[in-house]
């Protein structure tokens, strides 16, 4: 396990965090990538909520800075390569999801 990268405090002092490739609240994994604001489909509550956000990782909304943080940490975290089943089956799982989104199938 990688070590923590910190992405921001929440207004509540709850921890933004990449831990392993994953963008974490408290500890808890959100997402695992981020979305540009523009491609958000909640985008105009988001922007109206939180002024400055340019992408949201999951239900965290994330400035330019931040998101520029989340999204080196979340890099680094796959270059790392996981040899174990758990890091195995995760990329079955990325290949399938890419191979059936690529098909069209849903």
């Amino acid at each position: 396990m990688a070590n923590p990268v910190l992405v921001k405090l929440t207004q509540d002092g709850r921890r933004v965090e990449v831990i392993d490739g994953w963008v974490c609240l408290a500890g808890v994994r959100e997402a695992d990538r981020l979305v540009p604001l523009a491609e958000h489909p909640n985008r105009q509550a988001i922007a109206r909520s939180v002024p400055g956000a340019t992408h949201a990782a999951g239900r965290l909304p994330l400035t330019h800075a931040e998101a520029a943080i989340a999204q080196g940490a979340m890099m680094a975290a796959q270059r790392e390569f996981d040899a174990s089943a758990a890091g195995i089956a995760q990329r079955i799982r990325l290949a399938v999801w890419a191979k059936t989104a690529a098909d069209g199938v849903e």
